[in-house]
């Protein structure tokens, strides 16, 4: 969140939305919205798929969900995202999940779908956004996925130490990060309640010359050991702006299975690590609190549906 829909194909931008009823989709779907706290949030279907819904505020694409399929993720850092939490453990070992904005809880479903029995606890600020997607795009039943409205700080910071196994960061005020998700004190409180192998994914948007990427590598590069990142080639060569996803963990991160997924998807990606990493972020240096640095502001036409 906010999000560049994958693929060339159109997202549905025509007014019309699937309603669904405990995990179906009604044969005559009809448009929903409804004000919540960061604006107006609407729920779109995917004309051309079945079950599919476009969760988007103010205009703003946010997340994507597949009711008949979760593993299905529309957009391209969200794949991303779940490639690592593919990674972070075997095939179908439940993990300790903490989500850090819920958006359409794409990713929570994702990870109940392939790792069953996983324990997620999701923050968000918004609460009528939560109760908005509750409603109408429900969690299927015993899904493991506690829903929580609270600010993504106070919500670390009331956690148990080492209670998670990863922490996926996805958190958007409009279409900014906030800015106290951005400092050194923030980056200690997600290792706080990370586990000795966990892992820390956030999905941020920049440009090059990747300024806030490079600042927010450099801050959880204090706290963090290992570090890399995942973002499509015409983003890292300069030529648009779009989902940066970075990767933080206390011990060595399988870096080269992460590439081989990230390239091998519809849309390829690449892995930055090691001393193009180091080069990426150059001079940078950590954010304290009351140093925070904003988010950058996306062009006109970043984040949109068509």
């Amino acid at each position: 969140m906010p999000a560049v829909p994958a693929g060339a194909r159109t997202l549905p931008g025509d007014g019309r939305a699937a309603r669904a009823h405990n995990g179906t989709v009604d044969e005559d779907p009809i448009p929903v919205s409804r004000a919540v706290h960061s604006g107006t949030a609407k729920l779109l279907p995917d004309i051309d798929r079945e079950g599919g819904w476009l969760l988007t505020v103010d205009g703003t694409p946010q997340s994507y969900v597949d009711l008949r399929d979760a593993t299905h993720l529309e957009f391209e850092y969200a794949r991303r995202v779940a490639h690592v939490l593919d990674l972070a453990a075997p095939p179908e070992h439940p993990l300790d999940i903490t989500h850090l904005g819920g958006g359409a809880l794409t990713l929570p479903r994702y990870a109940a779908a392939t790792r069953p029995g996983s324990r997620q606890r999701v923050a968000d600020t918004d609460a009528a956004l939560l109760d908005f997607v509750q409603e109408h795009l429900p969690l299927p039943p015993a899904s493991g996925i506690a829903l929580s409205d609270q600010d993504a700080r106070d919500f670390l910071d009331g956690s148990p130490a080492a209670s998670a196994d990863v922490a996926v960061a996805d958190v958007y005020g409009g279409m900014h990060v906030p800015p106290h998700l951005t400092t050194v004190s923030y980056a200690c409180a997600v290792s706080r309640v990370l586990r000795e192998q966990g892992i820390c994914v956030l999905n941020v948007a920049d440009a090059a010359p990747f300024r806030f990427a490079a600042s927010q590598l450099a801050t959880f590069g204090t706290v963090f050991g290992h570090l890399c990142l995942v973002a499509e080639p015409s983003v890292l060569r300069g030529r648009r702006f779009g989902n940066i996803v970075l990767v933080a963990s206390h011990t060595p991160f399988p870096v080269d299975a992460l590439a081989r997924r990230a390239a091998s998807d519809a849309f390829p990606a690449r892995v930055v690590h090691g001393a193009a990493l180091e080069r990426l972020i150059g001079g940078a240096v950590p954010v304290e609190d009351g140093d925070e640095v904003p988010s950058p502001e996306p062009p006109d036409g970043a984040f949109t549906v068509g």
